[in-house]
């Protein structure tokens, strides 16, 4: 068996035609919603979910395409665009009796939970991104050699058929990669949690792919429509992230500030997978957050 996050239940619940998510929930109190990222499952938050469920609702669940939540064929863009994923989300908290809650995401889920800010403005309190800039500014950050960090970015953005096979071809080292590469404290991520990770996304390399090409298409064109609309997250906004700013030439803070009036933004000195190095800052700082 997996490992699992102590003390919380786990279920499935159905989110949308065809889709179930495997979910872990815990605690009373105001709601929050944690969202995890790639390569990775819910049980990322671990530390920190423990932490908030002292007096929160926590909800943590495996993303549409990852870790034990279905994994649908991607029949067209919209399967695995971040606006469905948001509405997974909502549907999930809804089903749990929560028709408005505050959302935090990490990487990949960072932008399902930008992507719930800007579409559902009544139903997200608070929002918190670790460690992502959002897709559209994110790609017109990349560029000259300094963008070979972001090398399974441009991979998987490849039309079906190529990437799938390269990955799945070495999938543990592909995934492992990241893991190793990204993480500043290597004891931050123990090898039982390690090999939950490879496993799940071992076996979910089509949709994982998926994930990451609909963030080469449509949701730069969801980004862009919302930009020239004028669109801003309403609700009070965190954002915790690493200083890839000053390797790639770009002002994180400014890019987030275009999106966000009520902005918080810190620069952190942990590596990416910072719920785990340092979950007692990240808990902290949600914690924050839910006073504003």
């Amino acid at each position: 068996m997996p490992p699992v996050i102590t003390g919380f239940d786990y279920r499935r619940v159905p989110v949308a035609e065809g889709v179930s998510l495997n979910v872990a929930v815990a605690g009373s109190g105001s709601p929050i919603v944690l969202l995890h990222g790639f390569p990775q499952t819910h049980l990322m938050w671990r530390h920190v979910a423990a932490d908030l469920a002292a007096d929160h609702t926590v909800i943590c669940p495996d993303l549409r395409g990852y870790g034990a939540s279905d994994k649908p064929a991607e029949t067209g863009p919209d399967v695995y665009a971040k606006r469905t994923m948001a509405a997974d989300v909502v549907a999930l908290a809804r089903a749990l009796g929560h028709e408005r809650f505050a959302l935090a995401g990490h990487d990949r889920g960072a932008l399902v939970a930008f992507r719930a800010g800007l579409d559902h403005p009544a139903t997200i309190t608070h929002l918190a991104c670790l460690d992502v800039l959002p897709t559209l500014d994110m790609w017109e950050a990349m560029h000259g050699v300094t963008a070979a960090v972001g090398f399974h970015l441009y991979l998987m953005a490849q039309p079906p058929g190529l990437p799938e096979r390269m990955i799945a071809a070495s999938a543990d080292a592909f995934f492992g990669h990241f893991l190793d590469v990204w993480t500043g404290d290597p004891g931050a991520v123990p090898a039982d949690v390690r090999a939950a990770y490879l496993d799940a996304c071992r076996d979910a390399v089509p949709s994982i792919v998926a994930d990451y090409r609909a963030s080469a298409g449509v949701d730069v064109e969801h980004d862009r429509a919302d930009r020239e609309a004028g669109n801003r997250l309403r609700m009070p906004v965190t954002v915790l992230q690493q200083d890839w700013g000053a390797a790639l030439g770009y002002d994180a803070a400014a890019l987030w500030g275009a999106w966000a009036s009520d902005l918080r933004h810190a620069t952190v000195t942990h590596g990416h997978f910072m719920a785990e190095e340092a979950p007692a800052e990240v808990a902290a700082a949600l914690r924050d957050l839910l006073t504003r």
